[in-house]
């Protein structure tokens, strides 16, 4: 019965999550409140169900809070402007370092973890470029997604956030064993650059269409609004550079709580660069449209995972998934579903790939020896350097939408390349004991 109601509800709320009938903070309280009730728990049970699973989510709420808000500071403060405008005039007509600095400025542009400053940032300040070298908008898409997905790994990324929730496991700590895999995937996404870099100058000469010079090199960094001016702190710019790199530094080096780290930051970086209290105001007020969403859902996601683990509902599933997949693949089941994690991560996105199926796989491979920590390893890999060609993340309307490429054509150019970076960085995983 209880194996049943948990099925049953699951399927009913990711139907509705992709069919985007209900938001996902609505379907995380809604349907397990639904299947505790159907399963017969009593009122202070499911209290006590949904106090344990708040419990095991908050601090990552609270870190994802506070993380847009830095970053969101320190980009509208001016910290990146100058970076990526030398970058884009350093690589000139040279298709090879247009296609790393594509990839570079796409890497400093997700330290905040959100796919849609990084989408603004890069396809903002290079779109004009790759049009006066005649240089495909979807090789832009392609290398900007893949070290988007990549850097998603970070502990302030969404899909690291959701492991997190799902782990009860810090976000820092979870980052730290996934650092050396995450660094080959970073070579991997600079090698594609490369390839398309020989690609493109090929088609070109062949074409004929090469451009060789540039008749103007100026770069505008896109800002939200005609008043961003007033927001940069330029006589500032050395004190919010120290002060990032020590938030890196802490972070990389020391096992610290990561909240605690971006409060600190995001307190000192308002007070220095913002002294007015209505102007602080103003500034977080601006970021919690990016901020507050999924900090709401990465709680609501507590009452997910605290009904549907604390009930024993997943325990349920788990026996009978377990008689169904054959023996001898069982212990491997997250290997196999975190290869598979690019399409399947693509077709219903992030929330119902790690909030609803990842605690299956956990409780299937558990008799095996295999934690739950190792399955959100496999899960994540899998699935987040495709999640820039899926349609199911909102953020990729807004990238196809700035670069002017229809959806189909991005996922045609770009899914298979972001698939093999995946694959990629899973077998390194595997033989390197992350996995």
């Amino acid at each position: 019965m209880l194996a049943i109601v948990g099925f049953i509800s699951i399927a009913v709320m990711m139907f509705f999550l992709l069919k985007g009938k209900m938001l996902p903070i609505t379907a995380f309280v809604v349907f397990p409140l639904c299947a505790s009730i159907l399963a017969g728990f009593s009122s202070g049970e499911i209290i006590d169900f949904v106090t344990k699973g708040i419990g095991s989510t908050w601090s990552t709420a609270v870190l994802f809070l506070f993380s847009i808000a830095y970053f969101g500071l320190m980009n509208d403060v001016g910290l990146f402007d100058k970076l990526v405008t030398n970058l884009v005039r350093i690589s000139g007509t040279n298709i090879m370092m247009v296609m790393l600095v594509t990839g570079f400025i796409a890497v400093v542009g997700h330290l905040d973890g959100s796919a849609t400053t990084t989408y603004i940032i890069t396809i903002g300040a290079l779109l004009p470029l790759y049009q006066k070298l005649n240089l495909r908008p979807v090789v832009l898409l392609l290398i900007c997604g893949a070290a988007t997905g990549v850097m998603n790994l970070v502990p302030w990324g969404g899909p690291t956030a959701r492991v997190a929730a799902v782990t009860g496991i810090d976000g820092n700590i979870l980052w730290h064993t996934m650092v050396p895999m995450q660094i080959f995937g970073l070579v991997a996404v600079f090698a594609v650059a490369v390839i398309m870099g020989l690609t493109e100058k090929r088609r070109l000469t062949t074409a004929g269409t090469l451009v060789t010079q540039l008749d103007d090199t100026t770069v505008e960094i896109p800002g939200e609004a005609e008043g961003d001016a007033s927001l940069k702190r330029p006589k500032l710019f050395y004190f919010n550079l120290l002060l990032t790199l020590a938030v890196i530094i802490v972070l990389t080096v020391f096992k610290v709580n990561a909240y605690l780290v971006f409060l600190i930051a995001t307190v000192l970086a308002l007070l220095i660069n913002y002294p007015n209290p209505k102007d602080q105001l103003k500034r977080l007020e601006a970021h919690g449209a990016s901020a507050v969403p999924l900090s709401a859902t990465l709680i609501a996601a507590g009452v997910f995972l605290g009904v549907y683990v604390n009930s024993g509902m997943i325990e349920a599933m788990a026996s009978v998934l377990i008689q169904i997949v054959p023996g001898f693949l069982q212990p491997y089941l997250h290997i196999i579903v975190g290869a598979l994690g690019a399409p399947i991560g693509m077709a219903m996105g992030p929330d119902p790939y790690y909030y609803g199926i990842m605690p299956l796989i956990g409780e299937v491979v558990a008799p095996y020896g295999v934690s739950l920590e190792q399955v959100g390893y496999a899960m994540l890999i899998g699935e987040n350097a495709a999640l820039a060609a899926s349609p199911c993340v909102p953020a990729t309307f807004l990238a196809i939408g700035l670069a002017g490429v229809e959806l189909k054509d991005h996922i045609k150019f770009s899914f298979l390349w972001l698939w093999g970076i995946s694959l990629l960085m899973l077998v390194f995983a595997v033989f390197t004991g992350i996995v």
